[in-house]
């Protein structure tokens, strides 16, 4: 009897964290023996024992986002030199994409590194034979933010590239799938919490708003709350607009849109700011007769 191909895994992970345990231990022996079981089979070439001794040399002492970092440089070095080439290989020992949006785990955070790789590497032509490596990283970003999320990787897109990734995000808010559709969102979020902050955005946050306008009334509440998020880091530095912007939508709302203004305003109003109070109650659910 035949063997089944080999497929590519993803290593046991809990689906929340347990007290007194870190996050930093979901990159640990067995990711580094998932992701390189994973790489060689879309590269036969790849050197699994000296990924492997790349990979775990320093590990110990690093927090969860460093490790991710850490081993996107041990990628670099162990993938092809030129950065389109390597990303083929990553894009290739993927997972299938998530079909689902809620109760996915800790075991997400495998594909930290991937996107840590694109973070580092996805804007530099001299790795990249010296062609322009957007239009990948892009399409990588899209791949990966179905199996985690690129909103890590894509705010390096947004600080350095703004028109061009703002005019993909737009398209992308029209694409069927979720993920990609909530990356829009909460890729470009001011303040997102674990991310560096895109200063352009907390200053002027109006470049985002024509993204939420086209998430407002998105059919999944897994985007329409990515959506009020955003709002609501609008309302810390910029509170007048994001009112501005929760007036307008809340003129004719659905009830999913009025629940997404309350949400989007429910730390100022906890502060007692009386625009945030008068909005929640305009977006109050409907009695039921």
């Amino acid at each position: 009897m035949s063997q089944p191909a080999l497929q590519p895994r993803l290593p046991a992970a809990p689906r929340a964290i347990a007290k007194g345990s870190s996050l930093a231990a979901l990159l640990d022996a067995e990711a580094i023996d998932c992701l390189a079981h994973n790489l060689a089979l879309a590269y036969p070439r790849f050197d699994r024992a000296g990924f492997g001794r790349t990979a775990r040399a320093g590990l110990g002492p690093l927090a969860i986002l460093q490790r991710g970092r850490h081993l996107a440089r041990a990628l670099r070095a162990h993938l092809p030199a030129r950065y389109e080439d390597a990303l083929d290989v990553i894009l290739r020992s993927l997972t299938p994409p998530h079909t689902r949006t809620e109760g996915l785990g800790l075991g997400v955070f495998f594909y930290l590194p991937h996107v840590s790789f694109v973070a580092a590497y996805g804007l530099d032509p001299a790795g990249n034979g010296g062609r322009d490596p957007f239009e990948a990283s892009m399409r990588a970003q899209y791949e990966l933010t179905r199996r985690f999320t690129a909103e890590f990787s894509l705010r390096i897109f947004l600080r350095q590239e703004q028109s061009r990734t703002l005019a993909r995000l737009l398209q992308w808010t029209r694409d069927p799938d979720p993920h990609v559709r909530r990356l829009c969102s909460e890729g470009s979020r001011p303040r997102l919490p674990w991310a560096e902050r895109i200063p352009a955005f907390v200053t002027d946050p109006r470049p985002t708003l024509p993204l939420l306008e086209a998430l407002k009334d998105d059919p999944d509440l897994y985007v329409r709350r990515s959506v009020a998020n955003h709002l609501g880091d609008i309302a810390k530095d910029h509170p007048d607009l994001a009112f501005e912007v929760c007036a307008r939508w809340v003129v004719g709302a659905s009830e999913e849109r009025k629940w997404l203004i309350r949400h989007a305003v429910r730390h100022p109003a906890k502060h007692g700011v009386k625009a945030a109070l008068r909005l929640r109650g305009l977006a109050a659910p409907a009695r039921i007769p």
